[in-house]
């Protein structure tokens, strides 16, 4: 602060002159620290400015990125209702074939116990024909064994290795004859 009894009380044109040259010099230091704090508050806006923007592009980034997993997420779902299915589905025919078979096994049982002078065979090979009957071209065939392979497989908990042998059989001979 400048002290005006001072500049009141100043007994001599050089008290006056050195007071003329302290305001000078305080007026030009307080100039140069209005530009300074003009400078630092445009820096601040521009700051302010470009953080906003920043946090802007980051909040549009985490929207596309939470839509993203949330379209993921969906379409995973949609993935585990097919599996989920399709494991019902196979489980379906598993059963069904059980079925077949165990019906099969008492058809077998009882022309075995009722021999007549016809002589039909109901073993294995009838069990086959029956798995791969409607597969009459490549891709059904090579479809209906890849499901076979699936429900019978010996490694499954219920499969079949001796059927899995003559499912084996059964394809090769049905492509071989494909083929010619």
């Amino acid at each position: 602060m400048i002290d005006w009894e001072k500049v009141f009380q100043a007994e001599s044109e050089d008290q006056l002159r050195e007071l003329k040259l302290f305001l000078f010099r305080e007026n030009a230091r307080l100039e140069n620290e209005r530009k300074d704090l003009k400078q630092r508050q445009d820096k601040l806006v521009k700051e302010r400015a470009q953080f906003r923007d920043e946090m802007d592009l980051l909040n549009h980034r985490i929207v596309l990125e939470k839509k993203r997993l949330k379209d993921e997420h969906a379409f995973f779902e949609k993935k585990m209702q097919i599996l989920q299915d399709g494991f019902k589905q196979l489980d379906l025919d598993r059963q069904k074939l059980d079925k077949e078979r165990y019906r099969f096994e008492a058809e077998r049982e009882v022309r075995a116990s009722k021999r007549s002078d016809y002589d039909y065979d109901y073993g294995p090979d009838s069990l086959i024909s029956v798995l791969f009957r409607g597969a009459d071209n490549p891709l059904t065939l090579r479809k209906r064994y890849k499901d076979l392979m699936k429900i019978f497989h010996p490694d499954n908990l219920c499969g079949d290795a001796e059927l899995v042998q003559l499912i084996n059989q059964e394809y090769e001979r049905r492509k071989r004859a494909e083929n010619f």
